[in-house]
């Protein structure tokens, strides 16, 4: 009977872990930016894993905690360099071991900045990040946490845009994780916004605006950050000055650096110890 009741729990954990709200993003069917397209979303395999390609409607995966509640949320970003999203391992699985924490989670699938989509595709991710943040506040008293404890996760470009939302006074989020992100305005950043977010040339307006270093101020949200020094694709350099920028302006944050694990760990491995991650992140998210 023991062993029975055992297994039953676990199924019923299991399920419940799995369980989770698809929400469209814009249920009136009234997307802001977007223009008509023939295009149709692709998943398929990338970098190891499985992405997902020409998002043309965005929906919001919800995880809801199990057991003890936290009252905190989290809103997952997964990266893709803008290009695609790597929807299961920098999404799902993460929003899976927060939720069987006690920390509410959603994944979302932003809208990708395509021409074929909107004469503005610049806008698109930033907007639905915006919108999915107003969106987990209006569920917080159905899911069980606070209003005012929803933050933001975001990997590489996702790391770029959760950077980008904490920036803005629309929907900031009240806390920030941003794993092997790239909040920087090199010259290589420039080059591969322009390519892969505007597909032109930005203006000085347009550059200012994304410049998220010099927008950091006292009102920007604590962070978690997370890096790897061995990462060839986002430098280390890219979180070492946001925590320096953080720390002039007296923004608590924690800082993480692995000497490897390269670029789009996700949840980590055991052999580099970057899997030590999460859980350093979910001990800090119940802090807040």
């Amino acid at each position: 009977m023991r062993i029975f009741i055992i297994i039953r729990t676990l199924f019923l954990l299991s399920h419940l872990v799995h369980a989770q709200k698809r929400i469209q993003l814009w249920e009136d069917g009234d997307m802001p930016f977007a223009k008509e397209s023939n295009l149709k979303e692709e998943t398929k395999e990338a970098w190891g894993t499985s992405c997902v390609f020409n998002v043309v409607q965005p929906e919001l995966y919800i995880y809801e905690a199990v057991g003890e509640n936290s009252k905190k949320a989290v809103l997952i970003l997964p990266g893709g360099g803008y290009e695609m999203e790597a929807i299961v391992h920098e999404g799902h699985d993460v929003a899976k071991r927060l939720a069987e924490k006690g920390i509410t989670a959603a994944v979302l699938k932003y809208r990708l900045p395509l021409k074929e989509i909107s004469n503005t595709p610049e806008l698109l991710p930033i907007t639905d990040t915006q919108r999915a943040l107003e969106l987990m506040r209006s569920y917080s008293q159905e899911l069980g946490f606070e209003a005012n404890k929803v933050g933001i996760l975001g990997f590489s470009a996702g790391g770029h845009l959760a950077a980008y939302a904490c920036s803005k006074d629309k929907q900031k989020p009240n806390f920030s994780l941003i794993i092997y992100g790239c909040p920087r305005l090199t010259e290589e950043n420039v080059e591969w916004l322009e390519k892969s977010l505007f597909h032109r040339s930005m203006t000085e307006s347009e550059l200012a605006d994304l410049n998220i270093l010099e927008k950091i101020n006292t009102n920007t949200p604590t962070s978690f950050l997370v890096h790897a020094l061995d990462d060839e694709v986002c430098d280390y350099e890219e979180t070492k000055v946001y925590a320096e920028k953080l720390l002039a302006h007296q923004v608590p944050f924690e800082l993480h650096t692995f000497p490897t694990g390269g670029h789009g760990f996700g949840l980590g491995d055991e052999k580099n110890g970057t899997i030590e991650w999460i859980n350093l992140a979910i001990n800090w998210i119940k802090r807040q």
